[in-house]
């Protein structure tokens, strides 16, 4: 490790270790009970660590649920780990020219040119990229995205004077950035044709339940038996989901989607939904235990790599269980549904965000050519 990362004064050895100490949160809203009572600057005693503590865990809201998600938090933990581990580990690298630093703090050390060197050898020269090639835009949207919140709350919390976090060059992803996401109905179909005829209920019922349903990877893998329910006002079965900001949707489903449903069930070896345990997850891997996220998106990939061939229009698309949450989308727009409507759908906050989903499908609907008449251009429209 460099001479900056083995400076004394830095006391963040084991970060993730103590980042993970909830037992301490209560301490640190104690102790800023005692500063306010004593008109002190509220954060004027906490270090690093515990200013990403307070940063992840505070608590702003009477009830619960409607704090930030376990897995938000990871995304934010882990980015900001991240941050810190290779701002030390190649401090000489990305040209970290600290003199020395201020009450034995890395965050009021900082300065904005720091965070935009990190940045550009983030994207440029970071190992990650020199061993996979470059980062996504959307990746790279998403890491400063991160930072720059946490930089901005450090700020305004007035633990550092200057807001650092104005260094960040703009890391907006332009639509040509955006990876190709975009199934029809047809492709989705054939898909379903495919794993139908290969006798495979598992990879069907995954594509027929998030196509036809719209949720999340991570709504997904966190279903419950208990969110399998009767709707006994009109009929049917449909799905509780918690979602993001821990939001619940009550999501229907088709007669058909139950069917499939059962179906994975009884290939998984599992108890039927009427007779398991009401916290069993709904959906399991081969070993009984619920998927993760990243396990269900590897095992999507592993299945369709096997596919001799992808029956698709456009081979560029790159299937992962996010896309049928897309085909959701436009499946439903072609199918004339309102955007208000699918944006509720989708557990979207903003208009905005569904849009994007839409984008394409916009692109073409709103063409000029779509306005011609017939005489604009004789026999050959």
């Amino acid at each position: 490790m460099n001479q900056f990362a083995n400076k004394n004064e830095i006391q963040i050895s084991n970060l993730a270790i103590k980042i993970n100490n909830h037992s301490s949160m209560s301490d640190l809203q104690n102790r800023l009970d005692i500063a306010e009572k004593n008109r002190q600057p509220a954060f004027h005693d906490f270090s690093d660590v515990e200013m990403i503590q307070w940063f992840l865990y505070e608590r702003k809201h009477l009830q619960m649920r409607n704090e930030r998600t376990e897995g938000t938090i990871n995304e934010y933990k882990r980015e900001l780990i991240m941050f810190v581990e290779q701002l030390l580990n190649h401090a000489t690298e990305i040209d970290v020219d600290i003199d020395y630093i201020m009450e034995g703090s890395l965050f009021k050390s900082l300065q904005a040119r720091h965070l935009r060197r990190y940045q550009e050898w983030l994207a440029t020269e970071s190992a990650y990229v020199k061993k996979n090639g470059a980062y996504s835009p959307a990746t790279l949207e998403r890491k400063t995205t991160v930072l720059k919140a946490f930089f901005s709350y450090l700020y305004e919390a007035d633990y550092i004077k200057e807001p650092i976090h104005r260094g960040f060059r703009i890391a907006t992803v332009r639509k040509d950035d955006r990876p190709n996401r975009d199934l029809g109905p047809k492709d989705v179909i054939a898909l379903l044709n495919t794993f139908r005829d290969l006798e495979h209920p598992i990879m069907f019922t995954i594509i027929h339940v998030l196509t036809t349903t719209g949720i999340r990877n991570e709504e997904f893998c966190t279903l419950r038996v208990k969110d399998f329910k009767k709707d006994s006002i009109q009929g049917g079965f449909y799905l509780d989901v918690l979602g993001k900001g821990n939001k619940r949707r009550h999501i229907p489903l088709k007669e058909k989607v139950v069917e499939s449903i059962h179906a994975f069930r009884e290939a998984r070896g599992l108890l039927e939904v009427k007779k398991a345990d009401l916290d069993d997850p709904l959906f399991t891997t081969s070993t009984g235990r619920a998927f993760s996220p990243s396990y269900l998106s590897q095992y999507v990939k592993t299945q369709i790599e096997k596919l001799e061939d992808l029956p698709l229009a456009d081979s560029s698309v790159k299937l992962t269980p996010h896309v049928f949450r897309h085909a959701f989308a436009i499946i439903s727009k072609l199918n004339d549904v309102d955007i208000y409507d699918i944006m509720r759908s989708l557990g979207h906050e903003k208009i905005e965000t569904t849009m994007i989903y839409l984008e394409k499908v916009f692109e073409k609907e709103r063409h000029a050519i779509h306005s011609w008449k017939p005489e604009a251009f004789g026999e050959y429209i």
